[in-house]
């Protein structure tokens, strides 16, 4: 704790708040830079942490910097924009960059900053908002024996389990791995509920049923209930990233001259889902597609646009 207890947090949305906190919890100084939002600075203000203006400025108080931001070019700005971590006078630190980008973006950036005596480790994170708070993400990280050894204090305090997968930029390619089932194991669940529903199973039974067969996936027990059951998709992980993941990953398999059938059958529909307007919801919004051409709700049986909104629904007969 005592070589690595002074942190940096910049972006503070969905992921890097409650990361933020967590941190805090752990006894760390936290000290962070509000973005276009002051309000989840000013939260965590409240719970002990420090506000600073800029990026340079956490850089300066701190032995590591995690950066949880949209994308590459997000993470470009805070380390080499006007005011960015490599504006800190003389910081040799460790930038932790847990946004999952482009494999080939961290490669490039790392070696800028390099450059600039600043160690970078790539280390995208899997679990969720929920997990970050408490402190169990699974955490994929790429970056050399030395640096990694440096900042594990730091990635021990937020997630459980931490896997060193190679150099920098293969904890990218795990993540983006990751990604690309859930993606397609989230359409997955989307047609198998849609169908059994409709038919005339409950979205309650059916859970219950595939989650003790051989149909079960961590979606399904964990996601699931809280989404598709409810029919509530309050961003938990937002469509709109998924998104961004599934053509980071589809990208960079083209490149590679590796086929992806079920991938980019998954990158369209979440598109389309993006294109319809969802892509602020929860990424199990995707199952709206399928709802909306079956007729019917999930989460209740009843038709999702038909006039019979009362009633619950039924397998329609021949002939109907």
């Amino acid at each position: 704790m005592d070589a690595m207890g002074r942190v940096g947090v910049l972006g503070l949305g969905a992921m890097g708040q409650p990361v933020a906190a967590r941190l805090l919890e752990r006894g760390f100084a936290v000290t962070v830079a509000p973005h276009r939002n002051p309000a989840p600075a000013e939260a965590l203000a409240r719970r002990g942490a420090r506000v600073v203006r800029s990026p340079a400025e956490v850089a300066a108080g701190a032995d590591a910097v995690v950066v949880l931001v949209p994308d590459a070019p997000e993470v470009e700005e805070v380390a080499f924009g006007p005011g960015g971590v490599v504006e800190a006078t003389g910081w040799e630190g460790v930038l932790v960059v847990m946004s999952t980008i482009s494999p080939l973006a961290a490669q490039r950036i790392a070696a800028r900053l390099a450059e600039r005596r600043v160690t970078m480790i790539d280390a995208p994170v899997s679990g969720g908002p929920a997990r970050a708070a408490t402190g169990e993400l699974t955490v994929m990280v790429g970056g050399d024996d030395a640096t990694v050894a440096r900042a594990r204090p730091v990635l021990e305090a937020v997630g459980t389990r931490i896997f060193h997968v190679g150099p920098v930029g293969m904890g990218q390619v795990v993540k983006l791995c990751n990604n690309l089932l859930i993606g397609i194991i989230m359409v997955a669940n989307s047609e198998a509920f849609t169908f059994g529903v409709r038919a005339g199973v409950r979205a309650d039974v059916l859970q219950q049923v595939l989650s003790a067969a051989t149909g079960q996936n961590f979606l399904l027990d964990r996601w699931v209930p809280q989404t598709l059951l409810q029919d509530r998709y309050e961003p938990g992980f937002g469509l709109a990233l998924m998104l961004k993941d599934l053509n980071l990953v589809t990208a960079a398999a083209r490149e590679l001259g590796v086929p992806l059938f079920e991938g980019q059958l998954a990158q369209q529909l979440f598109t389309l889902a993006h294109g319809l307007g969802y892509g602020q919801q929860d990424y199990s919004a995707v199952s709206l597609l399928y709802q909306q051409a079956a007729d019917v709700v999930i989460a209740t049986g009843r038709p999702r646009r038909g006039a019979e909104a009362g009633a619950p629904w039924r397998v329609r007969k021949e002939g109907e």
